[in-house]
């Protein structure tokens, strides 16, 4: 058994903590509100008011927030860094800019630090099927798998601290530019008379077929537009980062920067 403090039970952390629990680890939560103790609860992990209480004693501590902001927040302001033992891991599963993860490493030289951004849903982590990109030192990956196996299958070692998140990054990047590939054959279907929802299904069993098309075609709909909608938030938002860190290391998207433009809103982050 392994104490593990974790930190962001919600949409996506909510099921590893419940699959953490199952497989007989100490798992203590950050529930900063009474209503959110009695959800952690529910989950029968043990609900902590504080970030510091989370950390105290635990071998592995897993952040699952939103943001690059939150995890500075969290790890920085709050003092879960500062909190947790020497020896101890701190696995940061929010998708965000590989230098974040590098300054909490050097904030904290007595604590390993492991990327660890996903690729999946909550339906995934339920099934203990959610793909892991990790950066970070070999030993400290080792320490941290038992506990991330319990939801993780594949857990894919990257390189070094950042790599995970760069991984992760230019994954989003290649969906969203599948995603306005699809879109403009869509709308080129459209012209001369083809059906969307044909065309997407055609696709996905010929030459031509990609994830993105088997995203787009297992919904009822099966539309481009629909689908991109659906998760322009969270892929909108990823897109956003690795414009910004190509940007401050001399790097641009080349020709994806067109096709991540044909799939995604005007009004989102990535565009705004």
């Amino acid at each position: 058994m392994t104490h593990v403090g974790f930190v962001g039970a919600g949409r996506m952390g909510a099921p590893m903590v419940e699959r953490l629990v199952q497989a007989g680890h100490d798992v203590r939560v950050l529930g900063r509100s009474s209503e959110k103790r009695a959800a952690v609860g529910a989950l029968g992990a043990t609900a902590e008011a504080d970030v510091r209480a989370v950390a105290d004693g635990a071998q592995v501590v897993v952040v699952c927030v939103f943001s690059d902001d939150q995890v500075h927040e969290v790890c920085l302001a709050d003092g879960l860094l500062q909190a947790m033992a020497p020896g101890s891991v701190l696995v940061v599963h929010t998708t965000g800019s590989p230098k974040t993860v590098e300054t909490l490493a050097a904030q904290a030289p007595g604590v390993a630090v492991v990327d660890a951004p996903v690729s999946g849903g909550p339906h995934d982590i339920a099934a203990g099927q959610i793909t892991l990109f990790l950066g970070g030192d070999t030993d400290a990956v080792e320490r941290a798998r038992p506990v991330l196996g319990c939801y993780g299958d594949p857990i894919l070692h990257t390189g070094g601290l950042g790599s995970g998140q760069w991984v992760k990054l230019l994954n989003n990047t290649l969906l969203t530019a599948q995603l306005g590939l699809l879109r403009e054959a869509a709308a080129f279907g459209a012209r001369v008379g083809v059906e969307e929802a044909g065309l997407i299904s055609a696709i996905r069993r010929g030459s031509g077929t990609s994830r993105a098309a088997d995203m787009v075609g297992s919904r009822e709909s099966a539309s481009v537009a629909e689908f991109i909608a659906s998760i322009s938030e969270f892929l909108g938002k990823d897109v956003a980062v690795i414009r910004a860190v190509a940007a401050e290391t001399g790097n641009d998207l080349g020709v994806l920067e067109g096709l991540i433009d044909r799939a995604l809103p005007a009004e989102s982050p990535a565009t705004g």
